[in-house]
């Protein structure tokens, strides 16, 4: 992705140089139960706060520590700063093409464990959007781990990807998806309820392939592969398969490989917004 010289937001606030603070005693497993659940959080990752909370009562407090961040490091919360700027131009537009007023969220960088206003959470949970608070909280050190752990090409655009779905739990928020599909899952069985989280997660793939349109004149040769990767690597059936050995489909909460790369495609090729409905065609 071409990058490097163009605006960075000012939306970005990077933690990744503090160390210490709260620290989850025994977070680690509860953390990989919440990874393998809620990768790409969106809305679900945060109504795990139950589960969060139990973790926060065995949390001790550890001395904070400012650690020198790496170049590496730098430049890669650059390449976010710029991508999130991207996704402000973008929805500002797209918003303002269909009459209405784009309110810009903000991103969080952390490394190892971060508050937010919807609770506690680990790197382990995964990239997630919380509404309470409007941010998106990125731990970077997670693409490695997709890569390495479950296959995906990496590269630069798979981070874009990332940041952009995350964005687009925010647009959900903004546009009112988010909380209709809360007040549908009440009395809900499970299976009914995982149906619907599975189509909110699903938009928020299609509003990342909408963002790559619109932003096409950034994307290079192999871009679309890396986020397909991802967008693979992370469906709920490839990563059951991996874990565990089998699917449970009933269990589904963000939706298969397959599902996920449809509607990423879907974004990118038309641009446009009103194709989204995933509740319509997935529900049916």
């Amino acid at each position: 992705m071409k990058w490097q010289g163009r605006r960075k937001s000012d939306n970005v606030e990077d933690r990744r140089g503090i160390s210490g603070g709260q620290v989850a005693v025994g977070g680690g497993i509860i953390g990989i139960i919440v990874l393998l659940l809620n990768v790409f959080g969106g809305e679900n990752a945060k109504m795990l706060t139950p589960v969060l909370e139990q973790m926060q009562q065995g949390q001790q407090s550890a001395p904070t520590e400012q650690v020198e961040l790496t170049p590496e490091q730098k430049e890669l919360g650059d390449f976010a700063a710029t991508v999130f700027a991207d996704t402000e131009d973008v929805w500002h537009k797209i918003f303002k093409e269909n009459g209405m007023t784009y309110e810009e969220p903000k991103m969080v960088l952390f490394t190892g464990q971060v508050q937010t206003a919807c609770g506690g959470a680990t790197s382990a949970s995964g990239p997630f959007y919380c509404p309470g608070d409007k941010k998106v909280y990125m731990d970077l050190d997670f693409f490695e781990e997709l890569r390495t752990r479950f296959g995906a090409k990496g590269g630069d655009f798979a981070i874009a990807y990332v940041i952009a779905h995350e964005v687009g739990h925010h647009v959900q928020t903004l546009l009112g998806t988010s909380g209709k599909v809360r007040q549908l899952q009440a009395g809900k069985s499970e299976a009914q309820a995982n149906k619907l989280s599975v189509c909110l997660e699903l938009q928020a793939d299609f509003y990342a392939g909408l963002w790559s349109h619109y932003n096409q004149k950034y994307i290079e040769e192999g871009d679309i592969e890396e986020a397909l990767s991802a967008a693979h690597a992370v469906g709920d059936d490839a990563i059951q398969s991996k874990m565990q050995g089998h699917v449970v489909p009933e269990s589904f909460t963000h939706g298969t490989s397959a599902q996920r790369i449809k509607w990423f495609t879907r974004g990118f090729k038309t641009g446009d917004i009103k194709l989204g409905d995933t509740f319509a065609e997935e529900l049916d």
